[in-house]
């Protein structure tokens, strides 16, 4: 009787899973997706970039997961969404944004290191589990086509796709769109940013039915002043979304001032 083909046996051996990672990282040892010294792991930071960073835990407002420096009740929200509520129905992010985690923040967004994304997913899945777990899809602030073609890939829909894959929820890319052009941010005061990106976003009449009754965890890289979200939000919201959730990598967590005046005291010592 003729054996099986190896291919087909039930005796043939395949390599273990760990092989072809070991492979890999035999060809490129895994470095720091932020800074590049070698460490043991792929996707994964260093020590002293991890030391660094700040992640957000309880107590923070409930509507803006702003952390709040002492201990409050349950529910409570921050000055200024009580002032000034805002469209979105609540938002939650990983990590502060601040001079320790910004080069990890920018070394996706503008290095092109995308080794960390499923690392970054994680953190992501972690800060928003109650927000996932009500979800019915996950929608990235997009990228107007100029600027998407200028960097060739937009961060915010990078993260959405990895989030959507370790979350096992839907990831829409195409139902909403940034219209406008508009400059950067960077470098603008809240007032500057809210008229920045006011009306730059819309759900196209052809796409409303994506959204309509939709609970939608909205995704950004970094949470400034929240004017994107805010503004993406209102477009989300009608075209006839249910909720918007939105769900950010990381958050500005002092006031805009002093952390636009420390950006540009560091710039200038650079």
């Amino acid at each position: 009787m003729k054996s099986e083909p190896a291919i087909l046996s039930k005796t043939a051996k395949f390599p273990e899973p760990g092989f072809w990672q070991r492979g890999l990282d035999f060809l490129l040892p895994p470095v720091c997706f932020s800074c590049r010294v070698p460490i043991e792991v792929q996707g994964g930071l260093c020590a002293e970039c991890w030391s660094g960073l700040r992640f957000i835990t309880k107590p923070f407002c409930k509507s803006c997961g702003f952390p709040f420096a002492h201990e409050m009740p349950a529910g409570m929200v921050c000055g200024s969404c009580h002032r000034h509520p805002p469209a979105f129905d609540q938002a939650k992010a990983a990590i502060g944004y601040d001079s320790k985690s910004r080069p990890v923040i920018l070394s996706f967004k503008y290095g092109e290191r995308t080794q960390g994304l499923k690392t970054l997913a994680g953190w992501l899945k972690n800060a928003g589990a109650e927000l996932l777990e009500e979800a019915d899809v996950i929608i990235p602030v997009p990228l107007h086509p100029r600027r998407l073609f200028k960097r060739r890939f937009n961060q915010s829909a990078l993260l959405a796709h990895a989030l959507g894959d370790a979350s096992a929820k839907a990831v829409d890319v195409f139902s909403l769109k940034r219209r406008k052009n508009t400059r950067s941010q960077g470098g603008l005061n809240a007032r500057q940013r809210h008229q920045n990106v006011k009306a730059a976003f819309l759900v196209p009449a052809d796409k409303r039915p994506h959204i309509k009754g939709k609970r939608v965890v909205l995704i950004d890289d970094v949470m400034t002043t929240g004017a994107t979200v805010e503004n993406c939000t209102k477009a989300l919201k009608a075209a006839g979304a249910k909720k918007v959730f939105v769900l950010t990598l990381a958050r500005v967590v002092e006031p805009l001032k002093k952390y636009d005046d420390r950006k540009k005291s560091n710039h200038a010592k650079s």
